[in-house]
């Protein structure tokens, strides 16, 4: 069964159909993760000791400048890399980052997208049609 669909004002990459990891907090590739072990690592994120590998992550921000950007593509290069990523607002070093990477990002709704979306969520990314849908 197929649930809403949101428009995001950015949007780039590829098509994408996983399981999402949501939380209301920031993104840093730098700080919050174990790039090694591919989870969250800072244990005041609301995502501390989950897996972000194959995961489309929905958060609030992108934290971080160049180190950040450059941190995922060592991780897709590692292949131990999120999905997606969807953010309310994001920064345009993460953006170009992202697209260095090859990884599809969703920015900039109409709405709150970590309150709209609950962890567990299969979701459908369509970067060309710029929609996130919740697929169940």
């Amino acid at each position: 069964m197929n649930g809403p669909v949101y428009i995001a004002r950015h949007a780039m990459g590829k098509m994408v159909e996983a399981e999402c990891l949501c939380a209301n907090d920031g993104f840093s590739a730098r700080y919050d993760l174990n790039r090694l072990e591919g989870k969250f690592s800072r244990p005041a994120h609301k995502l501390f000791g989950e897996s972000y590998h194959g995961k489309i992550l929905v958060l609030d921000t992108a934290k971080g400048g160049v180190a950040s950007a450059w941190m995922l593509y060592e991780m897709k290069s590692r292949n131990l890399f999120p999905a997606a990523i969807v953010f309310n607002s994001v920064n345009p070093i993460l953006a170009q980052g992202a697209a260095h990477a090859g990884i599809t990002m969703l920015a900039g709704f109409d709405v709150n997208i970590t309150e709209k979306i609950s962890s567990g969520a299969r979701l459908r990314l369509d970067p060309s049609g710029k929609t996130v849908q919740v697929l169940d």
